[in-house]
Formats: C-alpha cells, structure tokens, sequence
C-alpha cells in the first residue's frame, strides 16, 4: 500500500446523491459498493452507474475501491471484467474463505489486466477476511497472497454464519469469538505486511461507543477502519493519527537516539522510562506515518 487509508467509507453503488456527498467527505478512500447495498434485481445498472463513477468523477486524493459480488454469485465476474479495466486502487473481496478463493479471483483478474493492457496486479485485493466461521483458520495464508495489500474483518456476517445470538456484551464489548476473529485479522494482516483495517461500527447514533472502539483498535495496532456513516469519518481520521504530543515526542526520542548512538548507547532513560531500539522504530514510523500523510494531502 503507498497511500494512507485511515477511513475507507462505504458508498451504496448506484446512489448519485451519496456519492456527491462522498466526494467532498475527508475519507482517505470510498468503497463503491456493488454487494450488500444492492438488491439482486438491480445488480446490473448500479455496475454500469459505479463504472460510470469510476471513468467520469474527480476523485482528488480518495483511494477509488470497488466492493465486488463475492465469488459464489453469479455477478462476481462480470462486476471484475467491467471494473478492473477502469483501474480502481483495489477491489474489496466480501466472504474470503481461503487462498483457493483468493487465487481464483486473482487469476481472473491477471487475465482482464493483460486484455486491458494494465500491469499485472496493479489492482490491489483488500480481503474481508472472517465473514465465514471457517475462513478466520485461513487468515495467514489469504493475507500472504502478493495481490492483497489490506485485511479486514465482519462481525455481522460472522454472527450469522456462527448462529450467534449477540455480538456484544451488556457493556458493549466484543464476545470473546468476536475479540478472536479481531485480533487474528491484526496478527495475520500484520504477519504478512498488509495493512490490517478494523471492521464497522454500525451504532451511527453512537459516538462515545464508536471513539471507543477507534481508540483499542489503534491502540491495538489497526491503521484504518470502514465507516458507514459521514458523521463517522472525522473520529475514525483523528483515531488513527498520531496527536501532535505524539509526534513531538517521537521527534525528540529519535534526537536522543541519534545522539546517544554517538557514545555507543542503545539503551537509556528518556522523560523517565528506559527506552531502547523498539521505542525507536515506534517512533520512526509515527514519524514516517507523519511525513507520508502530509505529503498524500498536500
């Protein structure tokens, strides 16, 4: 991935409206939907109308990224002949169960790419990895595929397929089988170098519970989260930004880095707390995350 995706907001395919509104949005990315938004009925003009989206609209800085049909339906690859050609930055794979899956998909995207005359795996393949029981055993070797630059997860899908009654406790934390399908999206997203994006948080009235759950899952190692609502994308961009404490922090600690390493030391006391080499690449990647960010906003 080579742009930062802190909010990647969903937009139902086919809604004009919404998708004006989207455009002027401070999301890092819009997923124009093509799966769960639509009804079966009309699955083929909202493709043409996303298609149209896709070679007519000014995007600015917003990754473009499709959210296709899953592979056991009927629209799955017609949705990829028709939005591969027109270069979206990737498209959202719903119900991933395995690397079968994900080879299949990639396979009829290299052959799109070569008759469209694009490089091969210039789409990218972002993963919505646990929407099956079974496919969160299959995490590891999804994530790894060279096509894939981004994991996330669904917790209403999963609920569905595990039969589960709740999803939440009366506290409005994950039930343990949920936290497990979170946390092993993290590890494997992570493991295999792609970026690992927290799942929706579909209370839209509830702000308190939703700058709750951005802040573990930036805590916790997340980099972006889906968002649903407009209201939603300001809290999910500050979240998962490094506060100007952080950074200045982190900028002072590198100076003591570079300055300690002139006598020979790795390993000191800064602001009271021993620090050594991992607190240094914590704060070299706020800062990198920093430099990166102001350069993709100009």
């Amino acid at each position: 991935m080579n742009k930062i995706r802190r909010s990647i907001h969903f937009v139902p395919g086919g809604n004009d409206k919404m998708f004006g509104k989207a455009l002027g949005l401070a999301a890092d990315g819009l997923i124009l939907d093509l799966e769960d938004s639509v009804p079966a009925a009309n699955k083929e003009p909202v493709r043409d109308a996303v298609c149209e989206w896709l070679r007519s609209a000014d995007f600015g800085s917003q990754q473009k990224l499709v959210r296709i049909n899953s592979l056991d339906t009927q629209w799955c690859l017609p949705d990829l002949e028709a939005v591969v050609p027109l270069r979206p930055d990737a498209i959202v794979l719903p119900k991933a169960f395995d690397e079968k899956t994900i080879a299949s998909i990639d396979s009829c995207m290299l052959n799109i790419e070569k008759q469209a005359g694009l490089e091969s795996r210039s789409v990218k393949l972002l993963l919505i990895g646990t929407e099956e029981a079974g496919a969160v055993f299959n995490l590891h070797n999804m994530a790894n595929h060279p096509r894939v630059d981004g994991l996330s997860w669904g917790a209403e899908d999963l609920s569905v397929s595990l039969g589960a009654r709740a999803k939440r406790d009366a506290d409005g934390n994950y039930l343990d089988v949920f936290r497990y399908a979170r946390s092993m999206t993290l590890l494997a997203a992570v493991a295999a170098g792609v970026q690992p994006i927290d799942a929706v948080f579909v209370e839209i009235n509830n702000i308190a519970g939703l700058r709750k759950e951005c802040n573990d899952a930036a805590n916790m190692g997340f980099t972006g989260k889906f968002t649903v609502h407009p209201d939603q994308i300001e809290l999910v961009n500050e979240a998962f930004t490094p506060t100007a404490e952080e950074i200045s922090y982190a900028a002072e600690l590198v100076d003591a880095f570079a300055e300690h390493e002139k006598a020979g030391r790795m390993a000191f006391s800064f602001r009271g707390e021993m620090v050594d080499v991992p607190h240094l690449k914590r704060a070299q990647r706020v800062l990198a995350f920093v430099r990166q960010l102001a350069a993709q906003t100009g």
